[in-house]
């Protein structure tokens, strides 16, 4: 399920900058990346199962894995992890309120913290 108007969508920022920020909001990195994109993600244990707030992001130029590039984020999105399958992303899940409150509130502050670095996309 992706969130719509976030705020973030849109966002271009340094990578290494968004590093810093995302981690502040418990959205890693970690091994989510090609030369060209990235993802972070918070995961998410709760009574209901395993889920992951993902925020995807791509360079227009640059390289991920030298670290110097300039990071334009799309669409959150949430999944529940499946295992051994994987996250599906589908809108015929289930997410609890809680859940998505959680996320939205996640998905604000990490806006906040944005708008001071935000490069003209």
């Amino acid at each position: 399920m992706y969130f719509e108007n976030t705020g973030i969508e849109g966002v271009a920022a340094d990578l290494q900058l968004l590093d810093d920020i995302m981690n502040k909001h418990g959205l890693i990195r970690a091994e989510q990346w090609d030369y060209e994109r990235v993802s972070y993600d918070k995961k998410i244990v709760i009574k209901e199962g395993t889920y992951y707030l993902r925020v995807f992001g791509y360079t227009k130029d640059g390289d991920v894995g030298a670290r110097d590039a300039v990071i334009h984020l799309k669409k959150p999105v949430i999944g529940k992890h499946y295992y051994p399958h994987g996250v599906e992303y589908g809108e015929d899940e289930h997410f609890p309120d809680y859940l998505l409150d959680s996320c939205t509130q996640t998905l604000l502050a990490l806006k906040e913290d944005l708008k001071p670095y935000e490069l003209q996309a």
